[in-house]
């Protein structure tokens, strides 16, 4: 029997933070699926489709081992992902107490809803402070965000408008 997990996140921008995760992922599960998620609480930068591929040039380019599907999903609940394509763990990176707070009820919830499990992993220390907001944020002012992204995602938030 396969062991399938969900790695979901609204990923905009990607971070070597989330690649962490998604490559330490991979290594513990058969398959896993990086799941490109709508957060109405956030206005996002970038749109879905553009996330999914930016996701798929990092994880190409970090040559992550394993079967990784990147993909999206905007409607219904994340077990429900979750369900249709047979995994029965969500792995999250946990930075902070914070981020134990946000995610411990909805571990709740989802184990409630569908039996569906979720993984918290810790981040490399060296990309624990590291967020998408602050990535946003640093970029949006011009600054230089290639030590907290992959190379392709740098790349792409420094080109110029249009290009």
């Amino acid at each position: 029997m396969s062991r399938i997990a969900v790695v979901p996140g609204s990923f905009d921008p990607v971070t070597l933070g989330h690649l962490d995760v998604i490559e330490r992922a991979a290594g513990l599960f058969d398959e896993i699926h990086v799941l490109v998620v709508h957060n109405p609480d956030k206005s996002a930068l970038l749109p879905i489709a553009q996330r999914v591929s930016l996701i798929e040039q990092a994880i190409a380019d970090a040559r992550i081992p394993g079967k990784v599907i990147v993909t999206s999903w905007s409607v219904g609940l994340l077990v429900d992902y979750c369900t249709d394509v047979g995994a029965s763990v969500l792995v999250k990176g946990i930075r902070s107490q914070v981020d134990v707070a946000y995610e411990t009820p909805m571990a709740i919830v989802n184990r409630n809803l569908a039996g569906v499990e979720t993984v918290f992993l810790l981040p490399d220390p060296a990309h624990a402070h590291v967020s998408s907001s602050l990535v946003r944020q640093v970029s949006s002012l011009g600054g230089d965000v290639s030590p907290y992204v992959p190379r392709v995602v740098a790349d792409f938030l420094q080109a110029p408008a249009g290009v």
